[in-house]
């Protein structure tokens, strides 16, 4: 009995020890680090490292409404509209990392929008394939998708590349709602720039500009149907009050006595728009000088037309293309901080003149965006305004630039730290070469004086087809922030479009009536959250 206790306490004592041993074979089993998300203030407030990394990143975005107003002329087609939507998201995102060349940076920003109305769908960004349209007969040209890779750049030792606001603007509609102000602001483009820092505040940038998006129409373009004349002119042209057919983008210019080719005034992309800037950022406020080289070109010219069956015995050859031009834009703008008045308080001054560069002194912005070649400011309205950087001439083969200037001046003012207003207006005008004018008329172009009737000789004088004309804008607005990065507020704009002389027909009615000037006005009420 002894010997069986001692065996049993014997085994038990091997059992414990071995499974004390396999115990301790086992790996110890420790918790998982977490890599919690730390806040970086190197950059400002709202940054923090992305996990596993050593950049800074910061998410923010906007919600936005807008209902406007505005008068129509008509309720015919796609005109009558008086009321218009905005529905907008926007999503930012800009990375930060530490280097030894300073900061590397790349930010994003995406805008997403849903609009329908007068003056709120873009048939321009539609054409840049920046926007889709509703297909409806009740939609069709009145609701529209807005998709715009609006930023999507990098910042590095001085250099900008990518998806940017172009260098050469300033004001840009910085306190308005409605942006109709006369001015360049190219929001969204790209770029290739470098910035050198002097000190002081001072800083010169180069820039190398996608021209893409600050282009307009070389006029000449026309139906291109119909027959030549003996005198080397060309019957069946569009007549003098609908003188544009996109579908041919086709001009006439002489190539030799008595003959007459087609050049294509669609411009080709060849050499990018060169910026060049000087800007100065003082406690005052802020300076900047612009200055921006725009090319302009043509097709080759050609006597194969759609449309012309037989050119036998007329001697025509196709010929080289017209010669490009360079046209070019200068501005000078001042932004004075005025903390006397009221803290937030500032004025802009603004000026541009341009030859061939309409874009960038931006008289276009309120009754057309870029790649219009006219347009009127309301549905319907008494006459089309012109919008062309060149034309091209029929008998020299030659392109004669427009002349274009703006000047803006915006106040904004606080009443109190939750209730702000801005006043703002401009003016801007337009002058054309006469020589391309009255070339395109002898051509029988539907307008010409030359040994045409009386009537056909005033409906030349008379048609607003390259005439020059100005443009006004005022307005204000008054803006309530109850809470932070909430924007509750209503701007209205009256806008003036005039003949720089003479009188033209109002298209907006039957009778044979002449005006110099039409008048429209917008109303905006807008809600706006940022994050």
């Amino acid at each position: 009995m002894r010997h069986l206790k001692t065996i049993l306490l014997c085994s038990s004592a091997l059992m414990a020890t071995g499974a004390g041993a396999r115990a301790a074979d086992l790996p110890a089993r420790k918790a998982v680090p977490v890599d919690y998300v730390r806040v970086c203030t190197a950059y400002g407030a709202g940054f923090f490292y992305i996990p596993g990394s050593d950049t800074c990143l910061r998410v923010s975005g906007r919600a936005r409404y807008d209902y406007l107003y505005q008068v129509s002329k008509v309720r015919t087609g796609s005109g009558g509209d008086v009321s218009g939507y905005v529905g907008l998201l926007r999503i930012n995102l800009d990375a930060r990392t530490q280097t030894d060349y300073g900061t590397l940076r790349a930010f994003l920003r995406l805008d997403v929008a849903s609009r329908s109305g007068p003056f709120v769908t873009s048939a321009s960004r539609q054409r840049e394939g920046q926007a889709f349209p509703g297909l409806g007969a009740d939609a069709f040209g009145r609701t529209q998708d807005f998709v715009n890779a609006d930023k999507a750049f990098v910042q590095f030792a001085g250099l900008t590349a990518g998806r940017a606001s172009s260098f050469f603007d300033f004001y840009a509609h910085d306190f308005e709602l409605i942006g109709g102000t006369a001015g360049s602001d190219n929001y969204s483009t790209n770029l290739l720039a470098y910035s050198a820092v002097l000190g002081n505040g001072i800083t010169l940038t180069g820039s190398m500009e996608d021209p893409t998006f600050r282009r307009f129409p070389i006029f000449g373009t026309g139906a291109a149907a119909g027959t030549f004349t003996a005198a080397g002119g060309f019957a069946g042209y569009s007549n003098a009050f609908n003188p544009f057919t996109p579908s041919t983008f086709l001009a006439p210019i002489i190539v030799g006595p008595g003959n007459v080719a087609f050049a294509d005034v669609t411009q080709k992309s060849r050499l990018p728009d060169f910026v060049g800037v000087a800007r100065i950022d003082q406690p005052w406020g802020s300076a900047q000088m612009s200055a921006a080289v725009h090319e302009i070109n043509a097709g080759d010219a050609s006597s194969t037309v759609a449309g012309i069956t037989s050119t036998a015995g007329l001697g025509i050859s196709p010929t080289g293309r017209a010669s490009s031009a360079y046209g070019f834009a200068v501005q000078g703008a001042v932004k004075v901080n005025l903390p006397f008045l009221a803290q937030g308080d500032a004025l802009y001054l603004q000026g541009a003149y341009g030859q061939g560069a309409m874009s960038y002194t931006g008289i276009s912005n309120y009754t057309a965006p870029y790649d219009a070649l006219a347009a009127a400011p309301v549905s319907g309205g008494s006459f089309l305004q012109y919008y062309s950087d060149a034309v091209l001439n029929p008998s020299t083969g030659k392109l004669e630039l427009s002349t274009s200037f703006s000047a803006v001046a915006s106040l904004l003012h606080y009443w109190s730290p939750t209730w702000r207003s801005a006043v703002f207006g401009s003016y801007a005008e337009i002058d054309y070469n006469s020589h391309g004018r009255n070339a395109l008329g002898a051509l029988g172009f539907g307008f010409a004086p030359s040994g045409a009737s009386a009537a056909n000789a005033f409906a030349f004088a008379t048609s607003p087809i390259l005439r020059g004309n100005n443009q006004i804008v005022t307005g204000a607005n008054l803006i309530w922030t109850p809470v932070k990065d909430l924007d509750i507020g209503v701007e209205g704009e009256y806008i003036r479009t005039a003949l720089n002389s003479g009188v033209t027909p109002d298209i907006s009615k039957n009778s044979l009536r002449y005006i110099s000037s039409q008048d429209a006005a917008q109303f905006r009420f807008r809600v706006q959250r940022d994050f």
